[in-house]
């Protein structure tokens, strides 16, 4: 093998060939996890075992930032894991210091979630092998900011061409690469590893297959269209009805449609005759109503009877926020049974993902027989939240494959481009702003318009108003208005 410390240097053509004859890249007919067949796949992790290989790849991507140096940046990170060898040798031969991401945070020691020595206010450097729609990279950087330490500029080396790069620089990242893919189309082609055929069948994939924010770094969305033929348009809450597999999810849709309402009241009320009061007198204007009923001091078990009453009159669903938390035997026991009976009158309920998938297949067994269906909490509102990028993944993974009774997220923006997920954002108020309990409040427009949720929950905003009518009138139309304008 040439290459390495003392070896010839390889040109850029002679290191995608490398590449291609290790099965770095790939060609023919691959199965992605979003189900797509695809006729091109990457599996760079390869490359530890061709260690001679991995220096000259790791000098390509230090030379693929010939502006940058030491005056820059003070240190680098590779993206986990591929990333990370590479990383590595960059900063050895460069004596530039590095430090790692961990996936997750340790539960024992220092608990860190990013290793190594640096200072608030540092500038990082971020290395990755390949760029589709951004998110790692993205992740990573959310990482390195937790802990004070700035991202500017990322290098990787091959740019997939799918929208990563400009979603990236709309964050405040430059990308530099060392190649796209498109180059290394052609420059298999003129090795004779290629014939045009294929070359065109990918290019043609990769136009047609442009990747959403949300996305995996290897899952591709899109319907195989050539871009001429593509419409790109935001679906109406009418059309992502007609998406649903889930009876409550299909109802909300159409209650939002037909309504015209976003708009969740979180009826946070301790005395049972006054929410009942307040939520008479609001229902014509939401599209649920949610309830705290442990907190209730005037609670009797014909709460949920009276509570169902409103809502078939007023069409609207209910929302129980339980946050349920805990094995799943437990909460299926708290679900349906004690004094409160929750799954008997609560068309939705939540739950954190912090116990793992039982905590969905305890509610599951409990709420899909009658008819539930259980949102996720993937991020919260409150200032200095533990929710982290990884945990965030890990929750819509679980959505995913729970999506027969998980219909959406409690979330602050958009989590994934599937039309079937809601995606519902508390701390929501006309203004700007934060109490003094580090509750965060964000307006209906930014909620909806720039961070693509679909549905405002209000609770003070509408219950300490002079007159919580007209101020739930206020943000329906708000919220609604902000939905249309993302539709246009």
């Amino acid at each position: 093998m040439e290459g390495g410390s003392g070896s010839r240097r390889l040109s850029l053509d002679e290191l995608i060939v490398k590449l291609y004859e290790i099965e770095g890249l790939k060609f023919g007919d691959f199965k992605l996890k979003s189900g797509i067949q695809s006729p091109v796949y990457f599996d760079l992790r390869v490359i530890i075992s061709y260690p001679e290989l991995m220096v000259q790849v790791a000098e390509f991507l230090w030379e693929a930032v010939p502006s940058l140096s030491e005056a820059n940046f003070q240190s680098i990170c590779g993206v986990p894991y591929t990333a990370l060898p590479l990383a590595t040798i960059m900063s050895v031969k460069h004596n530039i210091p590095m430090l790692i991401r961990r996936k997750e945070a340790k539960d024992y020691g220092t608990k860190k979630l990013i290793e190594g020595q640096y200072s608030e206010g540092d500038v990082c450097l971020v290395v990755e092998d390949i760029v589709t729609s951004g998110t790692s990279v993205q992740e990573t950087v959310e990482a390195l900011h937790t802990v004070g330490v700035t991202v500017r500029n990322a290098v990787v080396l091959i740019d997939r061409e799918q929208g990563g790069v400009k979603h990236l620089k709309n964050k405040g990242i430059e990308v530099h690469s060392v190649c796209t893919l498109s180059q290394a189309l052609d420059i298999l082609r003129s090795a004779g590893k290629l014939g045009d055929d294929k070359v065109q069948e990918v290019k043609e994939f990769l136009a047609a297959n442009q990747v959403s924010p949300a996305d995996d770094s290897n899952t591709i969305t899109g319907d195989g269209q050539s871009p001429e033929k593509k419409t790109k348009r935001a679906l109406t809450f009418g059309e992502r009805a007609q998406l649903c597999n889930n009876a409550v999810s299909r109802r909300l849709f159409e209650v939002m449609e037909d309504k015209q309402s976003n708009l969740i009241l979180s009826a946070d009320i301790t005395q049972t005759p006054q929410l009942l009061q307040l939520v008479e007198k609001i229902g014509p204007f939401v599209c649920a109503v949610k309830t705290h009923v442990d907190i209730l001091e005037d609670f009797t078990p014909d709460f949920g009877t009276r509570l169902t009453e409103l809502a078939e009159k007023h069409n609207f669903l209910i929302f129980e926020d339980r946050k349920f938390a805990d094995i799943g035997h437990t909460v299926s026991l708290q679900y349906e049974g004690g004094m409160y009976r929750i799954s008997d009158w609560a068309d939705i309920v939540n739950a954190h993902t912090v116990p793992g998938s039982g905590v969905v297949q305890g509610l599951k067994q409990v709420g899909q027989p009658k008819g539930g269906a259980c949102l996720l909490i993937a991020e919260m509102s409150s200032a200095g939240n533990l929710a982290t990028s990884e945990y965030v993944r890990a929750t819509v993974e679980m959505a995913e494959e729970h999506r027969d009774f998980v219909i959406g997220f409690i979330c602050q923006s958009r989590l994934t481009s599937d039309p079937s997920f809601l995606h519902l954002t508390p701390g929501v108020q006309l203004q700007k702003g934060q109490d003094s309990l580090g509750q965060q409040y964000l307006t209906p427009a930014e909620v909806i318009t720039n961070q693509g949720s679909d549905i405002i929950i209000v609770g003070r905003g509408i219950i300490k108003a002079d007159d919580p009518v007209a101020a739930a009138k206020q943000y329906q139309e708000a919220a609604y208005s902000a939905y249309l304008a993302r539709l246009s």
